[in-house]
């Protein structure tokens, strides 16, 4: 019989959606599950996008322009120079998805057996696009008890070897939810600038910013310009998950001259999407007030139902709409199976994303998982009070 690559065999699942299966027998039996995992909001689309797509009068679903449609990559353009991104059209590519950016990236600037230093916890899908691309993760970790923090930048430094090609930041994070500041940001800036090193920034949470607090992005860094890669989507920003549009951005000529390659192979963007995602750029800034105004109120009831319940310890999000949250128990990843195959409240259940798929440390984020808080209040609160109930029944609970 023949044998599956070497790559295929490493391939990890994704910790988000790992446990769909288990998931979808609970459902079978008649179980109500809410989906804490993952994170698509029940946030509406704007009505803006979806009106494009209702009067859409194509005939044919066309191939696109490789690198994205011409008019949508320039309203783009507009909308990144609105949020002070000096940038053109020509800074531009369109890509399947954020995944799609992130991946072309690391295929256009890593080779086989290099190495890129990120935080962790950190979005677990790096982890695929890494082996996709036969590339090593060295991780640099942060912790729980300062709300998971950018780590000292010497901590970085000791990673670095002649492997070393790149240093990546999502700001904000996504699975912690931390803002990393400005003079953050400049300390991550000195590192790549004395070891000439690329910084992919994954800045698909931009708009998802609390307290006052203020996005800042790396492509404004000076003395790098040309050293960062920037990925974004209409995922998040416009509740499109489902749309599969995301671009990359960087002022290295060559960078693009690469990824545009990489995009010729894979022929085009989504027709479909692009035209939902172009439309979406008018969005009113009404939209994003109460979209804002929602995900404070949601935030502000989950960490303190969080921490209102024994031995659960839940930091303070400052941006997008994950926290990384510690529970009494020896296993989450046993926990968040439990909750899936034994475990029902009223024929209701939760579902949760374990932590240490989010760790690249052994051992590490065993007793975490990620928290998206992406459903509506009432829904919110039924799933805290779920689980709740779940930890005092769980027989590895830690008493």
């Amino acid at each position: 019989m023949p044998q599956i690559s070497e790559k295929g065999k490493i391939m990890p699942a994704s910790p988000i959606r790992r446990l769909v299966p288990l998931a979808d027998k609970a459902k079978e039996r008649g179980i109500r599950v809410y989906h804490l995992n993952i994170g698509q909001p029940d946030i509406h689309t704007p009505e803006i996008a979806i009106e494009a797509m209702k009067t859409w009068t194509g005939k044919v679903v066309e191939y696109t322009n490789s690198v994205g449609n011409a008019s949508f990559r320039k309203k783009l353009a507009a909308y990144y120079r609105g949020v002070g991104v000096d940038i053109d059209e020509t800074n531009i590519l369109v890509t399947t998805g954020g995944s799609e950016a992130i991946t072309f990236a690391f295929m256009a600037t890593l080779d086989p057996g290099d190495e890129v230093i990120t935080p962790e916890p950190f979005y677990a899908n790096y982890t695929s696009f890494a082996t996709i691309c036969g590339v090593t993760i060295k991780t640099v970790p942060s912790f729980i008890e300062n709300g998971f923090a950018l780590p000292p930048v010497s901590e970085f430094e000791r990673l670095i070897t002649p492997r070393t090609k790149g240093i990546v930041i999502v700001n904000p994070g996504n699975p912690t939810g931390y803002l990393y500041s400005r003079e953050e940001l400049e300390q991550v800036a000195d590192i790549v600038k004395r070891h000439d090193l690329f910084l992919y920034t994954d800045e698909v949470y931009r708009e998802f910013c609390y307290d006052g607090l203020k996005h800042f992005s790396a492509t404004r860094l000076e003395g790098i310009e040309e050293n960062v890669i920037m990925v974004d989507s209409v995922s998040k920003r416009y509740s499109e998950c489902g749309a599969r549009v995301g671009m990359l951005i960087s002022r290295n000529k060559e960078v693009l001259s690469a990824v545009t390659r990489f995009c010729m192979a894979r022929l085009s963007p989504p027709a479909l999407g692009q035209l939902v995602a172009e439309a979406s750029l008018d969005t009113p800034p009404e939209y994003f007030a109460a979209v804002h105004h929602e995900y404070v109120a949601r935030r502000d009831y989950m960490v303190g139902a969080l921490n209102r319940i024994p031995g659960v310890v839940c930091p303070m999000p400052r941006g997008a709409f994950y926290t990384v949250v510690k529970l009494p128990v020896k296993d989450a990843d046993d926990f968040a199976r439990w909750l899936l195959e034994e475990f029902d409240d009223g024929g209701e259940t939760v579902m949760v994303a374990p932590a240490s798929g989010f760790y690249s440390t052994p051992g590490r984020g065993k007793d975490e998982v990620r928290v998206a808080y992406v459903l509506e209040i009432s829904r919110l609160k039924r799933a805290i009070e779920i689980l709740g109930r779940a930890l005092d029944a769980y027989p590895g609970r830690i008493r």
